[in-house]
């Protein structure tokens, strides 16, 4: 091992040992401990003195600029957590300015040594150096005392004094020790204080009825504290629970915070296969004493909630970017793959303790299946799409999992209806909303919001569940809108289409025809390979995965969207264009707009749906939308503002700007009667990607990088 500057290895074991709390609970004896040979451990030893005993001293804790690597500091952060997690890190920070030079056998006899050092017996059998080996073993440590060791192996010594005794100093809380299991009553009725789905509540609504803050003191919100994350695009929204907060980062970082400060419990890093880059995922779940998230290697992952150790995980064998749902025992997962074929597009229902398959639902129906006439005749192995990527809904009262699918990626040979009878092309079960019996996962009832796409307009986002009143009756409900900017609410029993309303932002749907519930389309927009066409929205969406929210007590949705147009422009002979319509997209402002893109309009849901305020503002807006009972309505904008407005009028109360654009869905939470908001940043996504042409003026951060920021009040 070539040697290196104590302050340089002194800043890279920071990272495994700063943000540990002493009084965290430790887990119990994984049934995979670690094992190595008294050969390796002294291979490590020797590696050790040649170049980390200048920082971590010859006791491992007594270098003069090196962290602990043994004792108390060394198990409150590993103990119960994956080698590979442990293993990775090593290689992501040592030796500074050369991490990962090492062998794979130095790092692995490195860690042997520094387990040998924390009371961990040797065996008979090496560490092995074989990271997909590594992630089934566990770190173990002794408990040792480190003012009390006596171990010397020799080298320079320096740094803190052996015989100084510290004063005593109150151990800060710790609220995994006091977590309960989130039973499916507490995921059915969630306290008002907690946060525990993406959208809060099983029903999507993203309202919070904790009032402290409102209309009267929002301006004076405060940051409460911060914590950077794992860098990188970031789209996911962050879960509280019981003084804990639950956040997703960048290439399958899943982190444990103590809400209160944003010290981190524990941290899991998932190692990624050679040539898997990290994809952004959209949210996790919880689950009795579980925390459930996708990978972007294709897998569903259970980790231990209060350790953060790995649990199970399955195999998904398709690509994820919403995350689980998990009701009734049941963890369920969509899946989404372009051109992948039409296997590649499911929903899987896994058992949620042991990760084994209970079922799956294929989007695209596979032959002599309900559905497989509406493919215009096209070959079954030549279909795909039905991207299943946002997480689903689940509706307590009537039992049913609700989830929303995309358009079909290649919509060339669904352009033009065959004439054969019984066979169309609407292309089931794209843009529909699908509800399953989650243990079985029998399809209950479907619906179709636009059949046959050609333009990219997918229905995929959140189905917010509530109770309104329609023809002088009480109606339980799904609320979903599309790309479109277009609502549709559906009887949650049954699918039967109850009404729409359209946000104005679209000009391809004239209505609905009120005896097929089907939507009446301007076919002049559609490609004819004659000449170019202008629609609104652009593809990228007036409204997109960035999901809204919906205040049950005053029956008032918030929908946040972007107002642009597209024109479709012919392509040469022989080209595929854009889904394979012979058309290429490019994004135009409306006509006649006056520069302002960011829309939140507010408008009233039951009978007569109407307008209740828009917003505008030059930004195109980024995030989701929260709603509070305090009378607040929180977004975020791509020029990385956070704003806070009345939800009776509109008027913006407060804002103020983060590092980087805010691309989740805000949260609010309560700790012992005191109210927070937060929110995470992470530059991504098509709000991030395709919208700054419109606005050349607001400069976004030349990395990405991703960040939690929670507010107060003082």
């Amino acid at each position: 091992m070539r040697r290196i500057t104590a302050t340089g290895l002194a800043l890279s074991f920071a990272a495994l040992v700063l943000p540990v709390q002493s009084g965290l609970a430790q887990p119990s004896l994984p049934e995979n401990p670690v094992h190595f040979t008294q050969e390796q451990a002294e291979r490590g030893r020797q590696a050790y003195m040649q170049g980390c005993v200048v920082c971590h001293g010859d006791r491992l804790d007594n270098g003069e600029f090196g962290f602990p690597l043994i004792g108390s500091a060394f198990e409150n952060r590993w103990a119960g957590v994956s080698a590979a997690t442990f293993s990775n890190m090593l290689r992501e920070t040592m030796p500074p300015g050369g991490a990962g030079t090492l062998s794979n056998q130095t790092y692995t006899d490195l860690m042997a040594f520094i387990f040998q050092q924390n009371e961990v017996p040797a065996g008979n059998e090496e560490l092995p150096a074989n990271p997909e080996q590594l992630a089934s073993l566990y770190v173990t440590a002794g408990g040792v005392n480190s003012q009390q060791a006596a171990l010397r192996v020799g080298g320079p010594g320096g740094g803190f004094a052996s015989d100084v005794n510290l004063p005593p100093w109150p151990e800060p809380r710790n609220p995994l020790n006091s977590i309960e299991n989130i039973t499916q009553d507490i995921l059915n009725n969630p306290p008002d204080g907690s946060w525990l789905t993406w959208r809060r509540d099983y029903e999507a609504l993203a309202y919070s009825p904790l009032d402290e803050i409102n209309r009267r003191n929002v301006d004076e919100l405060k940051l409460a504290w911060s914590l950077t994350l794992p860098a990188g695009p970031n789209e996911s929204t962050p879960l509280v629970h019981d003084g804990v907060m639950f956040v997703q980062s960048f290439n399958d970082n899943i982190m444990a915070l103590n809400a209160l400060t944003g010290d981190e419990l524990w941290h899991y890093r998932r190692n990624l296969p050679e040539g898997v880059n990290g994809r952004v995922q959209r949210n996790i779940a919880v689950y009795e004493d579980k925390i459930y998230a996708s990978t972007s290697d294709g897998h569903v992952i259970a980790l231990d909630m209060r350790t953060g150790r790995l649990v199970w995980e399955a195999d998904l064998g398709s690509d994820t970017s919403g995350g689980p749902l998990v009701a009734q025992g049941v963890v369920m997962q969509g899946t989404m793959r372009s051109g992948g074929g039409p296997d590649a597009t499911f929903i899987q229902g896994l058992d949620a303790e042991t990760g084994e398959q209970m079922w799956r639902f294929y989007v695209i129906p596979q032959p002599g299946e309900p559905g497989s006439n509406t493919w215009n005749n096209v070959p079954y192995e030549e279909l795909n799409g039905g991207s299943v990527w946002t997480a689903g809904s689940y509706d307590p009262v009537n039992n049913l999992a609700l989830f929303g699918t995309a358009q079909t990626y290649d919509t060339g040979p669904l352009m033009n209806a065959v004439d054969i009878p019984g066979v169309n092309n609407d292309a089931l079960y794209t843009n529909t909303t699908l509800a399953f019996d989650p243990q079985s996962g029998e399809l209950v009832w479907y619906f179709q919001h636009f059949n046959n796409d050609q333009h990219d307009f997918d229905w995929a986002f959140e189905r917010m569940v509530t109770e309104i009143e329609i023809g002088g009756e009480q109606r339980r409900v799904v609320i979903t809108g599309g790309k479109l900017g277009y609502y549709d609410i559906l009887d949650a029993a049954t699918g039967e289409y109850l009404s729409s309303y359209d946000m104005g932002l679209q000009n391809l749907i004239l209505g609905v025809d009120p005896e097929t519930d089907r939507k009446i389309v301007d076919y002049a927009l559609y490609p004819d390979g004659l000449e170019d066409k202008q629609v609104c929205p652009h593809a990228g969406g007036g409204r997109s995965w960035i999901p809204g929210a919906y205040n049950p007590e005053t029956g008032r949705m918030f929908a946040p969207a972007v107002e642009t147009c597209m024109t479709m422009i012919l392509v040469g002979e022989g080209e595929r264009g854009s889904l394979s319509s012979g058309y290429r997209w490019t994004i135009r402002p409306r006509e006649n707009s006056d520069g302002r893109y960011g829309h939140i309009q507010a408008f009233n849901v039951g009978d007569n749906m109407t307008e209740h305020w828009t917003a505008r503002q030059r930004p195109p807006q980024s995030s989701g939308v929260l709603a509070t009972a305090g009378g607040i309505v929180f977004a975020g904008a791509l020029d990385r503002s956070f704003s806070a407005y009345d939800d009776r009028t509109g008027e913006r109360l407060w804002n103020t700007r983060l590092n980087d654009v805010p691309n989740s869905g805000p949260i609010s939470f309560s700790i012992e009667g005191k109210q927070y908001i937060g929110v995470v940043v992470g530059y991504g996504g098509a709000q991030t990607v395709s919208f700054p042409r419109l606005v050349p003026e607001i400069t976004l951060p030349a990395e990405p990088s991703s960040t939690v920021w929670v507010f107060e009040l003082p």
